[in-house]
Formats: C-alpha cells, structure tokens, sequence
C-alpha cells in the first residue's frame, strides 16, 4: 500500500525574542498574569525585512536536508500561510524560485491556525492517487505584522515562525493515515482581519483606526475551541480503528495552555503524551504544528510506529486532525 511518509522535518524561528518583560515596559500587565492566563514565557519575531517566504525557505532547507533529497526532486509545495507576503502571487511560487524546484506545483492554502493540517491532507491525497511523489508542506506566519501591540488582548499571543515536512511515497504502514477538515462559517466574526481585502476598500479612517490588524473575541473562542479540538482528535483515531489510548503522542495547536489542558483533560489524555513548546514560541498559527513536529523529531521523542495525532483549531472557524504512524 503507498502512503505518504515524513522523511524530513524542518524549522525555523527569528533570532529576535519578545519576552512578557518587554510587554511590562508599556501595557498594564505583568509577566506572572501573562504566563497564567497563557503560557507563554516569549514569542519570536522576524526582523525588518525579512519575509514569510524568508521562514518558509529556511525552515523548508533544513527539511530537505534531513529527508536527503534536493530540492529539484519536489513535485509540489503547499504553503499554509495567512500572512504571506503578498494577497497574490502566492507565497509558494515566491519558495518555489527561491528554492530552486523548478517547475513543480507550488500553491498556498488559508485556513489560519489549521492551514498546516488542511495543506498536508491536499498533499497527501496528489501522493496516494499516484499523480506526485514527493512534496514538500510549509506552515509559516510573520503574524507580528498583522498584531496590534496596543491591544493587550491580541499582541501578547502572537510570535512568528515557520516549519516544513517533505512527504515521499512508500509502500507499507507507516506514513499519514488520514486526515480530517471541518469547518463553520457562522464564526467567522469572532476571529479574523476584518478590515482587510475585497469585502472593504482600504480608507484613511480604517488606517487611522488601526482596523488593519487581527481582531479576537477570545473567550468565545475559547469555548469553541476545546470542544472542536478534542472531538476531531476522537474521530482520526476511531477512523482507524483506534481509541485515545493508543496515541503515543499528541501535538495540537499551539494556541494557549488554557486551550491544551483543557483539550487534554476532555480527551482523558496524562499531559506526558502532550507536546507542548507554546511558552517559548506563542501562538504560530499555522507554523504552530510543524514547528513542535520538528522540535520532537530533533530532540528524539519520535520513534519509529508509534502513533501520533496532529489538531488545529483557527480561524473561519477552521478544525482538522491528522492520524499517522511515525
């Protein structure tokens, strides 16, 4: 049987670090509130000029490598990305050259925080159906540059970031065994960037007001979130064949602590088999995922069949879930 298969991971995080004590300096906020209500310790952000399709390349280098292939051997790259570097060309094509993969299939994919699952599902079907055999799937966020850092509510979450995986099909058990997408439109409004593309036309006062950036009614989020979270992570391991207890390992969305305790307890799942880097990096959006792969990956917490559940909750609102045997 030919499924898709991880052969290589790889990562990526600006050298700049935003710590809860810079925040200190001027917000009415302390470190010890900050790591209570999120988690988070400091978040990385990228440097003046240096561009979503920046992370993408390094972190998708550093995948390559890994996997032992050259870049001309892709058939395809998927960029999730809500914050790429321009609305179009995509941010994919702009990797595409800067990579050197000539020719191959490059696209972008928005789905905010869940982009990552629902681009590694579309690349993983081209895989199975035997039209590519190699692809290479980037989640990255400059989200610094969509953050209000005046909104005490938003700019505390946010860091950028980016990660890859290169996909290969190989015959055998192990590799993706499925994938799961949701989604309900009817949130649209909770979580977004309401004043920016078609559906407004860019004025002075919406400048002036600062209706540019991210906008986030968090606690109905929240309540969204655990719930969307955990019934995805249920139904990719009871699809095949499996219960929660078999999971070696989980690696959610990085979104907030509150978010993955609460997640992890209405899963039944001990905090051990949960992956969890967001005191470090803040909230990635659709870096989140491929980020904390690679941390694992690295630091040697995945061995070879154990199986592993991959989740985002995001924007739109956006939910998916991946099974696979490492």
């Amino acid at each position: 049987m030919i499924r898709a298969r991880i052969t290589g991971t790889g990562s990526y995080v600006p050298e700049k670090i935003l710590t809860n004590k810079d925040f200190e300096k001027y917000l009415d906020t302390t470190d010890e509130w900050i790591v209570a209500r999120t988690g988070i310790r400091e978040r990385h952000i990228a440097a003046e000029g240096e561009n979503t399709s920046d992370l993408c390349l390094k972190a998708a280098r550093n995948a390559i490598d890994m996997a032992g292939i050259k870049a001309e051997d892709i058939d395809l790259i998927v960029v999730a990305t809500i914050t790429g570097d321009y609305p179009w060309p995509a941010t994919a094509c702009i990797v595409q050259n800067k990579l050197g993969a000539k020719q191959c299939g490059a696209y972008d994919i928005s789905a905010a925080c869940s982009g990552f699952i629902y681009a590694l599902s579309n690349a993983v079907a081209q895989i199975e159906s035997g039209t590519i055999k190699r692809a290479l799937v980037i989640g990255a966020e400059t989200l610094s540059r969509i953050v209000d850092y005046n909104d005490r509510n938003t700019c505390l979450l946010f860091g950028d970031a980016a990660g890859a995986v290169v996909l290969e099909a190989r015959e055998g058990e192990r590799g993706i065994l499925s994938s799961h997408l949701h989604s309900d439109g009817s949130y649209f409004e909770l979580l977004g960037q309401p004043a920016f593309g078609t559906a407004v036309t860019p004025t002075e006062e919406i400048v002036r007001d600062r209706g540019y950036f991210l906008t986030m009614q968090g606690n109905e989020v929240f309540k969204v979130a655990v719930k969307m979270l955990a019934e995805v992570a249920q139904e990719a391991v009871e699809a095949n064949g499996m219960t929660v207890d078999d999971i070696d390992l989980l690696i959610p969305h990085q979104a907030n602590i509150r978010i993955l305790e609460a997640t992890a307890k209405r899963m039944k799942l001990p905090s051990e088999k949960v992956y969890i880097n967001v005191d470090r990096f803040g909230n990635t959006s659709a870096a989140t995922i491929p980020l904390a792969l690679d941390e694992a990956n690295r630091a040697g917490k995945l061995k070879e069949n154990d199986l592993l559940v991959l989740n985002a909750f995001g924007g739109g609102f956006t939910w998916a879930a991946t099974c696979l045997r490492w």
